[in-house]
């Protein structure tokens, strides 16, 4: 039996974006989530248990070449979950000696104050989970600066495309009413320039962070479309593909976002992020395209192939 040079902690839509660009490249996998199931084809193997064990994180990594941290825990469970997730992952690259790429979002910026997020921008989240991903980060990086493990860092904005979801501002709030000529609703201001980071991009880029000589000890902005569009206009496109005449378009208020989150507590949790979609939040990974050749897919073949996607159903 072969055993597979990539090991995956995380069967969500990143997960399997990484294990796609993988597979692209006729690499062997192994995917590793609670339960012990996920939708990949018959021959591959997936392992269940408890990320934050190092016992098993070290045997479900064994002969890795590379390890993937793409877990990403319950909205609400963060502060609770997530550093104990992390250093499961984090022992096990370090007990089989696997190169780790870790994926994380950007909230430990803060607010970008009319500047492109790049990185090498000061950690400065005035958030609880923004402070929480920076202290996340810098012990990645003070492992790797220690030479207990080779880490690279990938980091994505809001992201969306398949199995994007609900949790996705492009997501299921979006793509169906296009489809069907129903009103879309996105949180914050939709006039606002922002971000938005393709899952299948997500995956490449984090696949070549796991191959490339020069990833390590570094952190990248994964690709992303250099012409940062507002998220109407995002929504406009969406709904062309989808041969809709006309747009339908509201944006979540704030007081219901609150008044939400009173019964839901992955709503409630949002609150706080909602910073990032009320002024211009451009995050520049130029980094990632010049000095390692991974290039953003055309926002409006991204949007196409994801409205494809819901399509299919």
């Amino acid at each position: 039996m072969t055993i597979p040079q990539h090991v995956i902690f995380g069967t969500g839509a990143i997960g399997l974006a990484t294990f796609e660009a993988l597979r692209r490249r006729g690499e062997t996998v192994r995917l590793v989530n609670r339960s012990g199931h996920a939708r990949v084809p018959g021959d591959v193997e997936v392992i269940g248990g408890d990320a934050s064990d190092p016992a098993f994180t070290t045997a479900a990594a064994q002969g890795a070449r590379v390890v993937y941290q793409a877990l990403n825990p319950p909205y609400p469970e963060w502060t609770a979950l997530f550093p104990g997730l992390q250093a499961g992952v984090l022992a096990a690259a370090e007990a089989t000696d696997a190169r780790l790429v870790s994926m994380e979002n950007v909230y430990m910026y803060g607010r970008p104050a009319g500047r492109s997020l790049t990185e090498d921008r000061a950690y400065d989240a005035h958030t609880k989970k923004g402070q929480l991903r920076g202290r996340m980060a810098r012990g990645l990086l003070a492992a790797h600066q220690a030479g207990r493990v080779q880490v690279a860092i990938g980091r994505a904005s809001d992201y969306f495309g398949p199995r994007g979801g609900a949790q996705s501002n492009l997501g299921d709030r979006v793509f169906p009413a296009a489809l069907t000529g129903k009103t879309a609703t996105v949180l914050g201001d939709p006039d606002q320039p922002h971000t938005y980071t393709y899952i299948p991009d997500i995956g490449e880029g984090l696949a070549v962070l796991g191959e490339h000589p020069d990833a390590c000890g570094q952190v990248w902005h994964l690709p992303n479309d250099a012409n940062t569009r507002t998220t109407r206009q995002l929504v406009d496109i969406v709904y062309r593909h989808a041969g809709q005449p006309r747009v339908r378009l509201r944006a979540l208020p704030p007081l219901v976002l609150r008044v939400l989150g009173l019964v839901n507590p992955t709503v409630r949790e949002l609150g706080e992020m909602q910073y990032q979609f009320e002024e211009t939040f451009i995050v520049d990974s130029s980094k990632m395209a010049t000095k390692l050749g991974v290039h953003a897919t055309p926002i409006d073949q991204a949007l196409d192939d994801t409205l494809t996607t819901y399509r299919r159903g």
